[in-house]
This record gives structure tokens, sequence and C-alpha cells, in this order.
């Protein structure tokens, strides 16, 4: 905190007993003396001890803490799930039952974790998103209520208060003129520098399903399928955030929308725990000293990734997308798209379930690859979403026909989000050990990529750049 060491907001609070304000560590404000600190593992922990948010550096809105996404645990399982909405959605024992725990232990184990039981954290985050909308919109406040997620406008009034110590009225003034254009949200989302954007929006965009995602005037666009409705967001990397623009078709799915957000482009992560560890090995080094801060592109849905997975086996980036191309016209719903070229939403595996597998144009091992995944999800024997058991996830994928090694790693790294996957049989992370001087076939390559551990999803980036592939540029 005395450092203002940005790298650690969100991984904990600082809050000042004289005041009653909580704050990041990063605060500019001067430091309290140590006597009057109190520290939390939340802000939601803040929030139920009565404590404000600070209006300098706005703690409630910084990254989330990078051990949500990197540990498997039931608290950061559930972690997760709450910022997906599931508490919104289904309560706390909806939440209980997905992570497969009783409404008990699970409050027990948030609460000894972040210092908070799970309605006072999604409580924080209907906070958070209640003053994006009365900041960014022009929204009467009955309707910012409802979408934010509060039963009542008194209930929402007294939240916002306590939690922003002013009524949201006056937060609107404060915040000056709204800038989305009518039916789109503009914000930033902030992230732990460094980013290095090359790989992230350079992958995103070279395989791009056309009609679900594009790259248009230097942003990554796609269609997102929401709990309430549909979306199209815009992301644009700058400097120090990620621009923004959520076009909903129901703004009670805001909050969920921004989470996949996130989710999808690795913003949570702790760039400088992953890049000094991997820099320690003397062959990475130059790459990481090169374009530090490289994060994992991972996706907005679990099961259109795994989709996505089996379709690009042992084919081309190019082939991969006109396989999901011909799958999406065929099967995914449509939207509609004023600002560009998207088209379609990318179907379920329920629609898939009943899908022609003679109008896939796939070798039939492969054909049965999908139908057998597409079972698998849609009768709930595999579990892709974003509080997955990953270890089970794995299993289970492992057991269905066609589903080697490198298809149930890129499924971990990209839909499970798990920042030590690692595909040592992928032919591009060959070619780059080759390259360098590194063991290169899959056994040698796993012992020694054991020091790189538990980055090795993100040592897969650092190799794959090291060839010229469209995935490690930004589209000109």
């Amino acid at each position: 905190m005395r450092s203002k060491d940005a790298r650690f907001d969100g991984w904990f609070f600082t809050a000042v007993r004289t005041t009653r304000i909580y704050c990041r560590p990063s605060c500019p404000g001067m430091p309290p003396k140590a006597e009057n600190m109190a520290f939390f593992p939340s802000a939601a922990a803040a929030q139920q001890a009565g404590y404000r948010a600070c209006k300098r550096c706005r703690p409630d809105a910084s990254p989330g803490s990078p051990q949500w996404n990197e540990r498997a645990d039931l608290a950061a399982r559930a972690m997760r799930l709450i910022a997906d909405g599931v508490v919104d959605r289904a309560g706390v024992p909806g939440l209980a039952a997905r992570l497969g725990y009783s409404v008990r232990q699970v409050e027990r184990q948030l609460l000894a974790e972040f210092g908070a039981g799970p309605l006072a954290l999604a409580r924080a985050q209907r906070a958070q998103t209640a003053r994006l909308l009365i900041e960014t919109t022009a929204l009467p406040m009955s309707e910012v209520a409802a979408a934010a997620g509060f039963g009542s406008i008194r209930t929402f009034n007294d939240t916002v208060r306590e939690v922003f110590a002013l009524p949201p009225t006056e937060l609107r003034l404060r915040a000056g003129r709204q800038v989305s254009s009518p039916g789109v949200i503009s914000l930033r989302l902030p992230f732990r520098e460094p980013l290095c954007p090359d790989n992230l929006f350079g992958h995103l965009a070279a395989t791009a399903v056309p009609g679900v995602e594009e790259w248009r005037d230097g942003a990554y666009r796609r269609t997102l399928r929401l709990p309430h409705g549909t979306g199209i967001v815009t992301l644009r990397p700058t400097a120090d955030h990620i621009a923004c623009q959520l076009a909903l078709t129901d703004l009670r799915d805001l909050a969920r929308a921004i989470s996949r957000c996130r989710r999808l482009l690795d913003l949570d992560a702790d760039p400088v725990a992953v890049d000094d560890l991997l820099a320690a090995d003397p062959v990475l080094a130059p790459y990481v000293r090169k374009d530090p801060g490289r994060r994992v592109p991972r996706t907005v849905d679990g099961a259109e990734m795994a989709i996505r997975a089996v379709l690009g086996q042992q084919v081309s980036t190019a082939a991969a997308r006109t396989h999901a191309a011909r799958l999406v016209l065929d099967h995914g719903d449509p939207v509609h798209d004023p600002a560009g070229g998207l088209t379609h939403l990318f179907p379920t595996p329920t629609t898939l379930a009943d899908l022609d597998p003679e109008r896939l144009a796939l070798p039939h091992a492969r054909r049965d690859t999908l139908l057998a995944l597409v079972h698998a999800l849609t009768s709930g024997a595999i579990d892709l979403g974003v509080g997955a058991d990953r270890d089970l996830a794995r299993a289970r994928l492992a057991a269905l026909p066609g589903f080697g090694p490198w298809t149930v790693e890129t499924i971990a790294m990209r839909a499970l989000g798990d920042p030590d996957a690692f595909l040592p049989g992928d032919l591009g992370v060959r070619a780059a050990a080759r390259a360098l001087g590194l063991p290169f076939s899959p056994a040698g390559l796993t012992a020694h990529a054991a020091a790189w551990r538990p980055w090795r999803a993100y040592a897969v980036q650092y190799l794959w750049a090291t060839g010229d592939h469209p995935v490690n540029h930004l589209p000109a």
C-alpha cells in the first residue's frame, strides 16, 4: 500500500477506521497511520463491515483477484459463478447445487476465504453494476435498479447510499454527462499492467467464426448469448484499459456480459507473477522481455469453445473457421447488428443435438466425436461452465471417443480457464521448441515445462509467438 503498487488492486482492500472509507492498495491519497488501518479480502467484506468506497480510487471497480481464476477449489469456483450471476438467478441454494455442496458448506467456506458470504458478494456486484448504469446511461433510476438486480427501488437507494455515500442522483451528477449511445453501454475494463494485445486480439481475430465474430475498425466484436437475452460486444485495446461497448437486449445481463468479457481477455491475470517465473528460463526470457504481459485468449462460452476445438482437430485455422461457419449458418440463431457484420449466435448444444451428421463436411470419426460431445453437454454429463470442476471435466472429456490430449488441454486452457493447461503435442508448440533448442517430443517438453508450472498456458503463448502466424499479430 505504501508503494501504491497497482499490481495488488483486487487482491485485497485497505480501510481507514477513522474515515470509514475503504480503498484499493494503489489509492493516490495520503496513506493513513498504520494503527488506523484495516484489511479485507474483498470489497464485499469491507462493505459488510460498514466501510464505503473511496470516491477517488473507486476500489469497487478494480480488477478481480487473479486467484479466482488461478485456483480450482470450492471458493474460487463459487466466485466465478457469483460473477456470472448464479446467485441473482438461482439464489444461494442454486449456487450450492452447481458446486455440489450444501448451502452451509458454501457459506462457511466463502466467509472464511473472502470475509463475506455469497449474498454479500452478490450484493457488492449489484452495487458496481448499478454504479455503471447510473454513470454511463440516462436510464430512469427505477430501470437501473431492476437492471442491476435489486428487488426494489428502496433497496437500490439504500445500497447505493451505503456503499458510495451518495444517493443515486448525486452519483449521476458527479459523473457528468452520459457518453453512451442509446442502447449501448460504454465502459472501461481495467487490467493489471503490462498487457500485450498482439497475441490476445490477434488470436481472436485470426480464429473468428464469420457471423459470430469479426475484427472491425481496430476492435474485436462478437455476439453473446446471455441468461435474459442476447448482446453484441465491441472490445478495443488501449494503453491502460480495454474500451468496451455492450449492446444488450436486456440490461439485467450487464454484469454477466462484463464478467464474460473479462474472462475472454484474461484481464484478471497477474502478468508480473507469470512473467517473473517464465523469464527464469533463459530460453523464454528474451521473449518475455520483448512482449511482457501476454494473456491467454479464452472464451465467453465453454460449450462453444469445446465444439470449436473438435472442429479444429487436425485441420488449419482457416478450415476450422469454415467448419464452424457452416454450423452457425445451419443452426445458429440470427441477430441484428446495425454496426457491423455479425449475423448469428453460436448454436447451443441443445440445438445441435438433432443435427444431421450427413450434413457435416467432416470425416466420420470426427462426426462421432462431435456428436458424443454434444450429447455429453446436453445431458449434463460434462460441465464446462465458469464454475466447473476442472479435473472432473478433463477426465470426462478424455473418456469421449476422439478426445486426445490436444483437444482436452485446448478446452482446459480456453474453456475451463486453467492457467497450467499445456499442449506439448501442438504442432506450433513443437516447432517452437525445436527452433529454440528445447526438447520437442511431448514427453521431453512436458518434463522441461515442469519449471513453468503453474503458468504453462502462458508459456504456450510465448512459444507460439516465436512463429510468424496471424494469431501473433493485431490485424492491420
